[in-house]
């Protein structure tokens, strides 16, 4: 696997593929820099050993050219971050793109306009890839959060660049964690996996089996299992459709000995809403009128003793409704657990939509061993699929 290490970018011009993909409020202001950030030590490296930069990212979803999704808005918190004057060209391609690319100085960086006011970037086009291409010397990708995508500047552009493209600090490690938590995992390891849905985790599920000592299943999903089982789960959210699935995954856990907990007991509500009455009931006897938002105590005591046993843990997904503050102590204790547990030694990795999400909001992420900057892209590698913007890189 080639990383940054494996070069040096003296005078070198560098295209790095970043995921500057970041919310921006109604007057156009970042509102959380974390994706530039996490890009910074790649941009560093470049320009200690004497090379430059240019950064090409996308912005939202436009159709065609779009103002608002113009990287323009991005380019102050850029410079904040990373502490240097950042040069702006008003287009990906084109006459401007190359002129400013090709008087670029060593320890200069340059912002590409966004690449998806281009359709030719969603469709993988390869005289696009190239235009791109032709800006730079060596190429780097960083871009986690679209590495599960193959766009023309994730994944088609890497074919001009043989023996000259590496994966970024960013990308490495998400590699690294990943690999740590599935392949060269310290055991016992546990798996917790949290929403609303069974069918959104299939896959992830069965890839992990064979993988984890104790997965456990809290959110949503608990409820179709729960009723699979022949308990009473009340109103509370349900995939009718996939009980028989429930019941099988239940099966092949057994058969490959992974330990799968289930709630016992649940704080359930009578209406979907903080100010709801609650009660906390067992799981399977949920009353008609009640839906179940959250873990409950006695459930919270398992799970706690469970992780702290633990060597390795991968969390996915919440435990309960941790948006609203009546169902979040769940989610909230969970998060304890795990940090205590990465304390004694554990290694754990959070990954996945929500539970991010849950980790920032409640404090926890400088307590976890890493937190993945990628929801579709972790959920697809944990799903054992090979990544295009991975691959492109590997195979040269």
């Amino acid at each position: 696997m080639k990383t940054l290490n494996d070069f040096n970018f003296k005078d070198k011009k560098v295209i790095i593929r970043v995921d500057f993909n970041v919310p921006l409020d109604e007057t156009f202001k970042v509102t959380d820099n974390t994706r530039i950030e996490a890009a910074k030590p790649t941009i560093d490296k470049i320009i200690n050993d004497g090379g430059s930069v240019i950064l090409m990212s996308h912005l939202g979803r436009p159709k065609g050219v779009e103002e608002k999704y113009s990287l323009q808005h991005i380019l102050a918190e850029t410079e904040k971050v990373l502490g240097r004057k950042v040069k702006f060209a008003n287009d990906c391609i084109g006459n401007e793109a190359v002129d400013l690319a090709s008087n670029l100085k060593a320890g200069e960086v340059l912002l590409l306009e966004n690449l998806r006011f281009y359709a030719e970037e969603e469709k993988g086009d390869v005289a696009f890839a190239q235009k791109l291409a032709n800006l730079g010397d060596i190429y780097v990708n960083d871009a986690f959060g679209t590495a599960h995508r193959a766009h023309a500047s994730t994944t088609i552009i890497a074919q001009f660049f043989a023996g000259k493209k590496c994966f970024g600090d960013l990308l490495a490690k998400e590699i690294a964690s990943i690999e740590k938590v599935l392949k060269n995992s310290e055991k016992p390891v546990t798996a917790i996996l949290g929403g609303s849905k069974v069918s959104s985790k299939i896959t992830v599920i069965e890839n992990i089996l064979d993988k984890v000592n104790h997965m456990i299943i809290g959110g949503g999903m608990t409820f179709t299992f729960i009723k699979a089982l022949g308990g009473n789960i009340g109103n509370s959210i349900c995939e009718d459709d996939k009980l028989e699935l429930a019941i099988e995954i239940l099966k092949k856990a057994k058969e490959k000995g992974v330990q799968i907990h289930l709630p016992i007991d649940v704080v359930a509500a009578d209406a979907f809403s903080n100010t709801a009455n609650t009660q906390i009931v067992n799981v399977k006897q949920i009353p008609d009128g009640w839906q179940g938002l959250d873990s409950g105590p006695k459930s919270l005591e398992i799970i706690k003793q469970i992780i702290l046993d633990s060597k390795t843990i991968l969390w996915n997904g919440p435990l309960g409704v941790f948006e609203m503050e009546s169902f979040a102590n769940g989610t909230i204790s969970l998060g304890d657990y795990i940090a205590e547990s990465t304390k004694n030694g554990a290694f754990s990795l959070v990954g996945g939509g929500d539970s991010v999400a849950a980790v920032k909001q409640f404090g926890f992420e400088s307590k976890m061993s890493y937190v993945s900057t990628g929801g579709g892209a972790m959920l697809e590698m944990l799903e054992g699929k090979t990544l295009p913007g991975i691959a492109a890189i590997l195979n040269d």
